[in-house]
């Protein structure tokens, strides 16, 4: 089995590309901050703050998490209930960072992220896939761009979404997702040592797309 393993930090553009990328190979596509923020929103529902690193591990035995792929993408399903839209909001996005520094959380989802990976070809994206969930990978890219650039992005993802959002407060959450992800003890987000990384900033879409298809054809290539 292959797998390509795309770490970054929020708003890189991982999932969209991760995705179209899957979609053009033949892969399996995973994206595993939907996970998290799976467990974040489940957190919120019933009152827990997701840095409480006692009241979070205790919802876990509550939680079934389950990926579905359908026509239209990848479909996150929590509890048989499908959280796709609900989870892509700054609130969900900024609880998932804090469920993510929890070690009984990551130990929770390494298993059925690595399960996955183990059955057949995937390209997977979060914050420590290379790092932790597929060491072994065959292909590693760590995925970036400056935090104006990310937050641009979100901002206009989310006006398109109907959401009354400000570009100020979206940047201010991109840079304080970096700080918690980059600082928490548990998987900081790192470059693994052997991964490309890959800066789109100034890219569009498609631009961000080919130049990752780029690399991971050569690193293919040389195996």
């Amino acid at each position: 089995m292959i797998a390509i393993a795309i770490d970054g930090p929020s708003g890189a553009g991982k999932s969209s590309i991760a995705r179209s990328l899957a979609g053009q190979m033949g892969y399996v596509y995973i994206d595993t901050g939907a996970l998290y923020r799976a467990i974040g929103l489940y957190a919120l529902e019933h009152g827990v703050e997701p840095t409480d690193r006692e009241k979070v591990p205790a919802l876990l035995p509550q939680i079934t998490l389950e990926l579905r792929h359908r026509q239209d993408g990848q479909h996150v399903y929590l509890n048989g209930r499908d959280v796709s839209e609900e989870i892509r909001t700054p609130a969900v996005s900024m609880a998932a960072s804090g469920v993510s520094a929890i070690p009984e959380v990551r130990a929770f989802l390494l298993e059925l992220q690595q399960g996955i990976a183990a059955k057949q070809n995937v390209i997977m994206d979060g914050r420590d896939i290379g790092t932790v969930v597929l060491p072994g990978a065959q292909v590693k890219i760590f995925l970036t761009a400056s935090s104006e650039e990310r937050a641009r992005r979100r901002y206009q993802e989310l006006l398109a979404k109907g959401k009354d959002v400000a570009y100020e407060q979206v940047l201010a959450d991109v840079i304080e997702r970096d700080r918690n992800d980059s600082t928490r003890a548990i998987a900081p987000l790192r470059p693994a040592p052997d991964a490309v990384t890959v800066d789109t900033t100034g890219n569009d879409f498609e631009q961000s797309v080919s130049q990752l298809r780029s690399v991971i054809e050569e690193k293919l290539a040389a195996l």
